[in-house]
C-alpha cells in the first residue's frame, strides 16, 4: 500500500536561454570578486598615501623643531658673547 511518488530527476536541458543565464551569473560573480579586490586595493592605496603624508608632516615638524632649536642656540650664544 505504499504509494511512491517519483520525481522527475532528469537534468534540465541546456537551452540557449539557460546557457545565457549561467554565463551571466558567472560573469556577475566574477565582477563582484573583482569589485571587492579593487575596493581593497583602493583602500590600501589610500592608507599608503595617508601614511606617506603623515611621515612627511612628521619630518617637517621635526625639521622645524630642529631649526628653531638651532636658531635659539645661536641667539643664546650671541647673547652670551655680548
Amino acid at each position: 500500500m505504499e504509494s511512491v511518488v517519483t520525481a522527475n530527476l532528469q537534468e534540465p536541458q541546456m537551452t540557449p536561454d539557460r546557457l545565457d543565464t549561467l554565463i551571466r551569473a558567472h560573469q556577475h560573480a566574477a565582477a563582484l570578486r573583482q569589485a571587492e579586490s579593487d575596493r581593497h586595493q583602493a583602500i590600501n592605496d589610500f592608507w599608503r598615501g595617508a601614511d606617506a603624508v603623515w611621515v612627511r608632516v612628521q619630518q617637517s615638524a621635526s625639521e622645524r623643531l630642529s631649526r628653531s632649536a638651532r636658531r635659539l642656540q645661536a641667539r643664546l650664544d650671541r647673547r652670551a658673547a655680548a
